[in-house]
């Protein structure tokens, strides 16, 4: 399943930041890019259009129609692996899993929805809530919470909002690679940003990888399409004896420990980061030639 045109200039940017050892640095080339009076007006119209609750749940059900049937099509290429791992009295966490394409949340959807019949909220970067066209509509009319680059704004908008969703029992996404790598199978670096929120808000993760496996029918003339298979590895749980910063680190080393064994036991090979186009899961052609994948 991929989303938007030609992935040549995409693909460059993986090679080159794996060589450069830039494993969250993004590779994506028409994100929009924001000044910080741009960024607060969009993060403003995102909460603005839900004060009025009535229209705003008018507005949204062509997302959620969207959502539906993504997720009824998807529904065949989706096994869930390790769903016994998460304790059926759990009603609030961080979900953090790798990232790979725009709706690659559905599958961790599939998961929390099967343990426990309830949605999901996605932590997504300020600048998806700008994306054209029918992308950007579902984004801004779902369950996300827009993180900003701006300190102030995670501070006085981003934590108080999720603070909210999770004391409200939610389950929440954030993608701690942050930056999207489309159809990359390797787990890379965790950022600790997602381990500090869980921390501040004594929230247990749960680790998740979601391994891709080429099927035979292609998707478009660059790729073969994919299934998935998501690996819900442990819970991770704060320890709020030690500091916010030593606490996160741990965490975050321990969740990206959890990757790369899921990882070395999905693809039955030792993980580096020397780039190989099997890397890219379903890539058949890369800049007009065939590839060995």
């Amino acid at each position: 399943m991929i989303i938007g045109g030609n992935k040549d200039k995409v693909i460059d940017n993986i090679i080159k930041n794996v060589e450069d050892n830039e494993l969250n640095k993004k590779v994506e080339t028409d994100d929009p890019e924001y000044s910080d009076e741009e960024r607060d007006k969009v993060i403003k119209h995102f909460f603005d259009i839900r004060k009025n609750k009535l229209k705003f749940k008018v507005a949204r059900m062509p997302a959620l129609k969207a959502l539906n049937d993504m997720c009824k099509q998807m529904d065949s290429i989706i096994e869930i692996d390790g769903l016994e791992n998460i304790p059926d009295d759990l009603t609030k966490g961080i979900i953090t899993c790798n990232h790979f394409n725009p709706m690659d949340n559905i599958i961790v959807r599939k998961a929390i929805n099967k343990k426990y019949n309830k949605d999901i909220y996605i932590v997504v970067q300020d600048t998806n809530l700008s994306l054209p066209g029918e992308l950007g509509y579902f984004v801004t009319h779902s369950d996300v919470i827009p993180l900003s680059k701006s300190p102030s704004q995670i501070i006085n908008v981003f934590t108080p909002e999720l603070e909210r969703v999770l004391n409200d029992n939610n389950f929440v996404l954030i993608y701690p690679e942050e930056e999207m790598w489309v159809n990359y199978r390797k787990p890379r670096p965790c950022k600790r940003g997602s381990y500090q929120f869980a921390h501040q808000a004594n929230v247990p993760v749960i680790s998740c990888f979601t391994e891709l496996i080429d099927m035979d029918e292609d998707d478009n003339e660059q790729f073969k399409q994919t299934k998935y298979v998501i690996h819900i590895l442990d819970i991770i749980y704060p320890d709020l004896e030690k500091g916010l910063k030593s606490d996160s680190l741990e965490m975050a080393e321990k969740d990206y420990n959890l990757k790369c064994e899921a990882y070395e036991k999905a693809y039955g090979k030792k993980l580096d980061y020397k780039f190989d186009y099997s890397d890219i899961a379903g890539l058949r052609v890369h800049n007009g030639k065939e590839v060995n994948n």
